[in-house]
Order: C-alpha cells, then sequence, then structure tokens
C-alpha cells in the first residue's frame, strides 16, 4: 500500500514533465463542385428571334409576337407592313446554319428563312415573287455558364453562306448492273424501303449488324438508277474474296402514289464473306460501325414493287 502511495505522485510528475503531442489531423480536402457549364449554342435562340421578328408588326408591337420580341431584344425594331403583307404575312420555316464566335462572349448566328410562299407573281405584275430563301445574321452576347443571351437588335439580312467545293468522289468505279454487288445492293434497298420486318433485312447484313427499316412509306416504286465503288474488285462478276471491304453508293429512285419520283443516294459499306457480297453499315448519319448492334434511319417508306435492278 505504501508502495502505491509513494508511486502517486512520481507518476504525476513524469506526466506533467512529459512533452505532450497531438496528433495532427489533415483537414479534409475541400469538395470542389464544378457547377460551371459550357457555353451553350446561341443558333436556337437566334432561329427562334428570327421566327418571331419575320412575323412581327409594328403597327400591334404589344401584341403577343411584338412582345416576344422585345423580351428577347428590347431594342429590335419591327418590320412595318402594307397592304397585303399587313393581313397575312409570309409565312417561313427558320433554321440555323453557321454559329460564329468572338472574344468576350460575342457571337453571330446565321440564320435561313425559307418562305412558305412559292407561287409566282400574276401575269403582267411588277411585283417581285418572294425569294426561296432569305438569310439573316443575329448578333449578340452571353450563354456562358448557362447565362441568358442579350441579343443587340434587330437582324441582318445577308447574302447566303458561300458553298464549299466539292471534293473529287471517291467512287470512281462503276458496278455492273447485272453483277452480283449491284444485284444484292438493289434487293438491300428495297427491303430497307419495303416497310417490313427488320428481319428480313438479315440475309443482306453482316453478322452482328442489325438494320432498322423505315416505318411508314410513301414509296410504290424503287428504282436503282446507278451503282458504284472505290475499289475495283468490286466491278466485276467473279465472287469477292472473303474480308474483302468496299464503300459503294447506290443513285435509287422511289415513286410515290401521287406518282412523284424522288431521287435518293445511300452510301454503304460492304463486305465479302462465304464468296457474296454482305451489307456492313449503312452510313444514315448515325450509323454504328461494323459489329455493332444497330444501325437505325428515319426516312419513311412502305411497299415496294418492280424496278430494274
Amino acid at each position: 500500500m505504501w508502495t502505491a502511495l509513494a508511486a502517486g505522485p512520481l507518476a504525476l510528475a513524469v506526466a506533467f514533465l512529459t512533452p505532450r503531442t497531438t496528433a495532427a489531423q489533415a483537414a479534409p480536402a475541400p469538395s470542389v463542385q464544378d457547377t460551371a457549364r459550357p457555353a451553350a449554342d446561341p443558333a436556337g435562340a437566334a432561329a427562334m428571334f428570327v421566327d418571331l421578328w419575320l412575323r412581327a408588326d409594328a403597327a400591334t408591337p404589344d401584341n403577343a409576337i411584338g412582345s416576344a420580341v422585345r423580351a428577347m431584344a428590347p431594342e429590335a425594331e419591327l418590320p412595318k407592313r402594307t397592304g397585303e403583307q399587313k393581313e397575312k404575312p409570309a409565312g417561313s420555316r427558320v433554321v440555323a446554319l453557321r454559329t460564329t464566335l468572338a472574344p468576350g462572349g460575342a457571337w453571330t448566328v446565321v440564320v435561313a428563312a425559307v418562305t412558305d410562299r412559292t407561287e409566282p407573281a400574276p401575269a403582267g405584275s411588277t411585283a417581285v415573287s418572294d425569294p426561296a430563301a432569305r438569310y439573316f445574321a443575329v448578333s449578340g452576347t452571353g450563354g456562358e455558364n448557362g447565362g441568358p443571351y442579350a441579343i443587340e437588335g434587330s437582324p441582318a439580312e445577308v447574302a447566303a453562306p458561300e458553298a464549299g467545293k466539292a471534293t473529287a468522289s471517291r467512287f470512281t468505279h462503276t458496278v455492273a448492273a447485272d453483277g452480283a454487288l449491284a444485284t444484292t445492293l438493289g434487293e438491300f434497298v428495297r427491303a430497307y424501303l419495303s416497310g417490313g420486318q427488320s428481319a428480313g433485312l438479315d440475309r443482306y447484313l453482316s453478322p452482328g449488324v442489325r438494320v432498322i427499316p423505315p416505318g411508314a412509306s410513301a414509296y410504290t416504286k424503287v428504282d436503282i438508277e446507278e451503282v458504284a465503288a472505290d475499289a475495283e474488285q468490286t466491278a466485276g462478276d467473279a465472287a469477292p474474296v472473303d474480308g474483302t471491304r468496299a464503300r459503294v453508293r447506290a443513285r435509287v429512285v422511289g415513286e410515290d402514289r401521287a406518282g412523284t419520283r424522288w431521287p435518293l443516294l445511300y452510301r454503304v459499306e460492304v463486305t465479302a464473306r462465304a464468296g457474296r457480297w454482305e451489307v456492313s453499315t449503312l452510313e444514315t448519319g448515325n450509323s454504328a460501325p461494323t459489329g455493332s448492334p444497330t444501325v437505325s434511319a428515319s426516312p419513311s417508306a412502305a411497299t415496294v414493287s418492280g424496278g430494274a435492278r
């Protein structure tokens, strides 16, 4: 007992004299949440603005259309209509064609307005027919990090954007109309535009490739006008060597129930297997590569009959 009592003060002194240390606990790393969003393309806002502005009238600036224009661009001036246009302004469909970005968040969008009025001016009239399309440049700022757009004012009518030069075609080898490739491709296109089930296309496809045919069609007849390829091996009648690949362009004409003939252009990639050609890719703008599960398209099509191969 005396030993325990004697040890008590000693233990207290040792504890007092021992340097105190504290375990440094690392501060938690700050949670960085990137809430900044990329600048949105102002093309949609510009197209909507031109659509509203083309239908507005300075005589009624406070109606629904005029108010919508001013809400998007408070400083925009409205068209002043007279005569027939005042009664019924020509309808237009608008689409944004090109967006140009400038430093400081400025931008300009070129918008095309395609008029619905197609009839020519009456005989003897000096009136000028509406152009098939008009082009407008809309300038503004904003849109960074999901912020609002600020359109600077009325649009500016501009010339049509200059079309680029077409590159030389890579489809330089004409495929014989009665050859194996043209025959297979013709049967594939007709089956594709027949409005049937995708299972009917399987016989023309490479393994692992699936094509979703269009839904309802307006075509009653499909003719294969021309088939051309980028590889010489496709031109002859000899059975292709397995694994041979080529890109093929087919000019097609579909005739609807009213007798109107619609020129269509299909591009496909074909692959040789078991001595015959199979479609491995249908270029529709959202095609999947060879072996991918789905290749889909959006045009419409129905029962097809006839047509030369």
